[in-house]
């Protein structure tokens, strides 16, 4: 096709940021390709800016400013003489006029050719055109069209993706609201609040077909992935192959068959995925159609041994493909590591990731090939490292952790306890979340539809994964931790344990916070070893060694090891049992620091958009007063309870630190 460029590429700038640039970079070095980065101001010391060769930086923190300029991008490189641009997934990644842009520029464009994008870029108008190609679509309605038996529906961005301008409306009497909001919702995301909705499907299987077309006419169906556990419509766990269409006959030829014929339709070329929503009986229909790389790409890649970014490159330089795609072995699993908070509605968490390692990792952004592997093995894809700062600016997604085995409760099993093992200092995670699913008996049994978290409940499955008796036990462990930190700064004596007195003496006290609960650790230390004070159920406890990083406690005849990390007031212990997060109680309290009753604090960095409420009026419980945006996503703050509004210290476009006071909502009298 004139789009693409025959001859080899010599360096690519990848106009992204964290895993993705990552991720595209390993290929490019293995290829012996050239790199280039471009950072904004909040990334200049993010892992990807110092892996590439050159580095250019994007002037200010948004991403308006900085990933979202195509003419910042363009000229950086060419400034760094690349030749060509790959553009990962998000930011401009599905926008024709950038791709356009990039071959105007005289640059080679590792994506498929602009109109295939332009024709994929509105929902609506892809739906008709795979409907005339014979693939299936789901009925499309406008607002005025929904009757009671067309619910429930599904509203949706026709511009958007990640869950942007999405909502389900389950009677009439909320469409109006609903359509107004995701409008406004895809207006600020995308710049077009076009909105469509379809029927919402509550149990069906979110199923995608990873394609691959070169510019000879070869069309690729390279193995399904299962996309289906899901929260706020953005994908959590993905799997290749998919366990429902292992299971259902004839189901993959069906889709591979479709997912075809819609790369044909637009004359695609490429890496591309195609979406679809699949009902328990087997019939399906066509969603979305991703014309870049997909965050779950290395699924596809572990059980096919395919590298899908080299082979972008060799395509976009004319090569062409086999015949056909190599056969898919074993089965990988992928999970999301988020900085988000689950429990509270799925909040996104800034600040600094003091510490982040995962145990048994076997390579990071690799494919190995599964046809030479009979052990199960762990990739890590990562966009950040111990140290590094998560920002308010960019999606909190902090890594990718995929297992591969032979066998699916295989790969479940090593996943699940790399994650559980991984040291994740700093920021709350929904770790403890994906290991509760991984090793669900309904997810291990392959029931794993769209619904998994209402039908299983997401309070059971973001429970912690410590129980009440093990994060007694490491309170205490942090609390000798502690002890020992302080007796090994001590300018005297300080090879004794903290608390040691020849004579019986008052018990040593520390109170460490967890999750809403306090606990009060008082020990003593005499001639007869520890004796820990006030924990109910747990007994019979022998501290065998403590330092400042390690503490070694006999439980009962079983000698249980502890690992200590203390940043300020925070201390984090890791266990088999799980990683618990422990605030250090200060020993006097700073008045200073007390907020007024009724306060409405910031739960994250982030700016005011909206307004529901303004100061003196009558609010209800769960009345919104305002929406924050932060991370890509908007969260409503609501009324705790009914009162008046007496206090609203902010407005639209007002910038937040966490724990900033937002508004002061004082309860009606009984």
């Amino acid at each position: 096709m004139a789009e693409f460029m025959a001859g080899p590429v010599r360096s690519v700038l990848v106009a992204n940021r964290g895993e993705i640039a990552r991720r595209v970079f390993a290929t490019c070095r293995r290829s012996g390709y050239g790199t280039v980065a471009v950072f904004s101001d909040a990334d200049a010391d993010a892992p990807h800016v110092r892996e590439a060769d050159v580095a250019v930086r994007l002037p200010g923190e948004t991403s308006a400013a900085t990933y979202l300029r195509a003419d910042l991008i363009i000229a950086a490189a060419l400034a760094a003489d690349a030749d060509a641009i790959h553009p990962g997934y998000g930011f401009l990644s599905e926008k024709e006029d950038f791709a356009q842009a990039v071959l105007d520029a005289g640059l080679r464009w590792i994506g498929p050719p602009p109109a295939a994008v332009a024709a994929m870029g509105s929902k609506v108008a892809a739906k008709k055109m795979m409907a005339a190609a014979g693939v299936p679509v789901l009925r499309e309605l406008s607002a005025d069209e929904v009757t009671e038996a067309d619910l429930p529906v599904l509203i949706k961005a026709s511009a958007g993706g990640g869950g942007r301008g999405m909502r389900v409306v389950r009677t009439l009497g909320e469409l109006a609201g609903q359509w107004e909001a995701a409008r406004a919702e895809a207006e600020s995301a995308f710049g077009d609040g076009t909105v469509f909705c379809e029927q919402y499907i509550e149990t069906g299987r979110h199923i995608e077909v990873q394609v691959l077309a070169d510019a000879h006419g070869t069309v690729w169906a390279a193995g399904e992935r299962e996309c289906s556990i899901q929260r706020r419509h953005q994908k959590v766990v993905e799997e290749a192959p998919s366990p429902f269409v292992e299971a259902t006959d004839g189901l993959r030829e069906k889709l591979f068959a479709a997912a075809r014929d819609a790369a044909r339709a637009i004359g695609y070329v490429g890496a591309g995925t195609v979406e679809f929503l699949v009902a328990p009986d087997g019939s399906f229909a066509f969603l979305e159609m991703n014309t870049r790389l997909q965050v779950e790409h290395p699924v596809t890649e572990l059980t096919t041994g395919l590298d899908l970014v080299a082979w972008q490159l060799r395509v976009a330089s004319g090569e062409r493909l086999p015949d056909a795609p190599p056969p898919a072995r074993g089965s990988a699993i992928e999970v999301r590591l988020y900085a988000e908070d689950p429990a509270k509605d799925w909040q996104p968490v800034s600040g600094t990731l003091h510490r982040f390692s995962v145990p048994g990792v076997t390579c990071a952004f690799e494919t190995p090939d599964p046809a030479t592997r009979s052990e199960p093995l762990v990739r890590l894809d990562s966009g950040v490292e111990s140290g590094s700062v998560v920002g308010v600016h960019y999606d909190p997604m902090l890594a990718k952790v995929i297992a591969w085995a032979p066998r699916r409760e295989q790969a479940a099993r090593v996943l699940a306890s790399a994650l559980a093992g991984a040291r994740i200092h700093g920021l709350v995670t929904n770790r403890d979340l994906l290991v509760n699913v991984l090793r669900h008996p309904a997810f291990l049994a392959g029931d794993t539809d769209t619904a998994f978290f209402t039908t299983h409940g997401l309070d059971a499955l973001a429970a912690p994964l410590v129980g009440p008796e093990a994060e007694r036990l490491s309170a205490l462990a942090g609390a000798l931790a502690v002890a020992a930190a302080n007796r090994a700064a001590a300018p005297v004596l300080a090879g004794l344990p903290s608390g040691w007195r020849n004579l019986p003496s008052q018990a040593q006290r520390r109170v460490l916070s967890a999750g809403g609960s306090d606990h009060e650790v008082r020990y003593r230390f005499s001639r007869d070893g520890l004796t820990a004070e006030g924990f109910e159920g747990v007994t019979g406890v022998t501290l065998v060694s403590a330092t400042p990083a390690t503490v070694v406690l006999d439980v009962k005849g079983l000698r249980r090891t502890f690992q200590v990390g203390r940043y300020s007031d925070a201390v984090v212990v890791d266990s088999p049992s799980g990683s618990v997060t422990f605030t250090l109680a200060p020993d006097f309290a700073d008045p200073a620091d007390a907020v007024a009753a009724g306060s409405l604090l910031a739960p994250m960095p982030g700016t005011v958009v909206r307004l529901g409420a303004a100061a003196g009026d009558v609010v209800a419980p769960g009345q919104p007063i305002l929406w924050l945006e932060a991370m890509k996503m908007e969260h409503q703050i609501s009324a705790p309870v009914a009162g008046v509004l007496a206090s609203l210290p902010v407005g639209v476009g007002s910038q937040v630190d966490v724990g900033a006071v937002l508004a002061v909502v004082e309860e009606e009298a009984e």
